[in-house]
């Protein structure tokens, strides 16, 4: 994992996305309401991930293995208290995405297909109750779009950090060698 100031990640990351206290409350009240469909959305998510012909060939002859990664991550999704630690999870997770290669515009893609799955299940859960309804689905935009954010930074810092290492392999540089240039680079004005 590359060198990151969680702190700061965590606490940006919670200010862009909404994500209150009161909102991961939200998602903790109705996690037992939701809980046992919750594999269903892992089921539908996945079946609509193998009718992507580009995400197909990610997931071939792994779709078990990570279903069992995903609904472990959409459960905590229900219970997680947003902090620190988590945020470094969802950073490995962002990083694990770059090494085996997955397209970026998965992490976004992907959110979105579940978000429509949780919406379609709270809906379902929670009808006449609109008041409600709304409450859960800003904790849940909140809550997806932190998980996100926190997996795009990981991907693109991980991918740099990824471009760099090719790079002081193909010139032969080292990296004290780079980092002292980046160094005295940064110093110089205009």
């Amino acid at each position: 994992m590359t060198d990151v100031n969680l702190q700061t990640l965590h606490l940006y990351t919670r200010q862009f996305s909404g994500l209150t206290e009161e909102k991961i409350q939200t998602l903790h009240e109705v996690y037992e309401t939701l809980q046992p469909d919750l594999q269903q959305v892992t089921d539908t998510f996945y079946e609509q991930l193998s009718l992507i012909p580009k995400t197909k060939a990610f997931i071939e002859g792994r779709i078990d293995q990570l279903k069992l990664t995903h609904i472990a991550w959409l459960n905590e999704l229900f219970v997680s208290n947003f902090d620190e630690d988590y945020t470094a999870k969802l950073y490995k997770i962002g990083d694990v995405h770059v090494k085996v290669n997955l397209p970026v515009e998965f992490v976004s893609g992907a959110m979105s297909i579940i978000q429509g799955e949780l919406t379609i299940l709270i809906v379902q859960k929670y009808t006449g109750q609109t008041d409600k309804q709304l409450k859960i689905l800003e904790a849940l935009n909140s809550a997806l779009s932190f998980c996100s954010l926190v997996m795009q930074e990981s991907y693109q810092t991980s991918a740099l950090a990824e471009e760099l290492d090719k790079f002081l392999n193909i010139t032969g540089m080292s990296r004290k060698l780079f980092d002292n240039l980046a160094r005295v680079y940064s110093k110089k004005p205009g």
